[in-house]
């Protein structure tokens, strides 16, 4: 009797078991491309991604690299004072978008340039993404809001 209740009990395990690994690798599956990694350019630099991987890029926009084309494309340079990478973007872009300010974009780094499909800029005087803040400060540039 009791090698019943033993084997019945090996086997709920096994199953609880089995149904969590299988229940993590669905999850896992699921969110494969909702997970955006972050890079600052100087990282991009160092090692390029693969075309295929979506990730965000994050920085200051570049002064002087802002350029409007021909109906919604956009193109500028994103620097963490390190490295600078150009961005083609083509949409509309926040009101609060433009030169020495902080951004984010999700694309892909296609043949040196990096293709937005989303930018992101900052919402008030003072703010800048906290990991735009991260890498900046990593390079040694970053200067807290109304630092000289």
């Amino acid at each position: 009797m009791k090698s019943l209740k033993k084997q019945r009990r090996i086997q709920v395990i096994a199953v609880a078991a089995v149904a969590l690994v299988v229940a993590t690798g669905l999850i896992g599956y699921a969110m494969r491309d909702g997970i955006n990694f972050f890079r600052a350019p100087s990282q991009i630099v160092a090692e390029p991604p693969e075309a295929t991987e979506v990730f965000r890029l994050g920085g200051l926009v570049e002064e002087g690299t802002l350029r409007r084309g021909q109906g919604e494309t956009v193109t500028f340079a994103v620097t963490d004072g390190g490295a600078s990478i150009p961005v083609s973007f083509t949409g509309v872009l926040p009101d609060l978008f433009d030169e020495n300010q902080g951004m984010i974009g999700t694309g892909r780094y296609i043949n040196g340039v990096f293709q937005a499909t989303e930018i992101l800029a900052k919402h008030d005087e003072d703010y800048v993404p906290k990991e735009v803040v991260d890498a900046l400060k990593e390079q040694g540039v970053y200067q807290a809001p109304g630092d000289s």
